[in-house]
């Protein structure tokens, strides 16, 4: 039991940092196969292993690695870079909830403790987190230290998965297109809290498979996320 783990106010310690990455060591493997399934991808899709990498190194957002490696061309236009922000952006709105969500923990700590500790925060780690803080956990540095171990397990599958894809002719025919639609599935489950907080899922998910039919590109990312939105936005208002 690390220093401050009865306390409700933050504190940030050495133990902390390393209870982290203890913390996260589940999510190692998970987190190993999803990165390698990026490094697959890119491949198959142009980049470069040194691009690639780069990506993981300095985007580490998962699904919208996805996004930016679909949408990546060659030559990059003014129409594809927009394209390419707007898309992206979206996708990680997602960390504006997830940060938001850890105010009431981190808000009191200076910001060069904590901005670090969010700009590797994944929704593993956040997991990781708010379980921690449930359970009467008070240092903030499991955050950053979780956040640091995973990071670098992404870097290393993304490197992995890329030289792996060299091997796989067809991705596919191991399922490796799968892996990112189970992780998400996966990391629902933590968060379900009855059938009625999962409206917004069902209205995001319906309005993106209709969008994928009927408009071009990335239009059914936006299309899903704004439905989403507004639908649990209308049940707030109901609430």
């Amino acid at each position: 039991m690390i220093e401050g783990r009865s306390s409700s106010q933050p504190t940030w310690s050495a133990a902390g940092y390393a209870e982290g990455a203890w913390l996260a060591v589940p999510a190692m493997p998970v987190m190993a196969i999803f990165s390698a399934a990026f490094g697959v991808f890119a491949g198959q899709k142009g980049l470069s292993l040194i691009e690639a990498a780069l990506m993981s190194t300095f985007m580490f957002a998962g699904a919208s690695q996805f996004v930016a490696a679909e949408i990546w061309g060659r030559p990059m236009t003014a129409a594809a870079i927009a394209t390419l922000v707007v898309v992206t952006a979206t996708v990680n709105l997602r960390f504006f909830l997830i940060g938001a969500s850890l105010r009431p923990w981190l808000g009191a700590l200076p910001a060069w403790r904590v901005y670090p500790a969010l700009a590797l925060l994944t929704e593993p780690g956040w997991l990781m987190s708010i379980r921690y803080r449930a359970q009467g956990g008070s240092d903030a540095a499991i955050v950053l230290g979780g956040g640091f171990v995973l990071w670098l397990v992404w870097i290393a599958g993304t490197v992995s998965g890329y030289m792996l894809g060299t091997l796989v002719a067809n991705p596919q025919r191991f399922g490796l297109d799968l892996i990112m639609p189970v992780f998400f599935v996966v990391m629902l489950v933590p968060l379900w809290r009855g059938a009625r907080a999962a409206v917004p899922w069902v209205a995001a998910g319906m309005a993106a498979l209709i969008a994928a039919r009927f408009l071009p590109g990335s239009w059914y990312i936006i299309a899903g996320a704004f439905a989403g939105a507004i639908a649990g936005a209308l049940q707030d208002e109901q609430a």
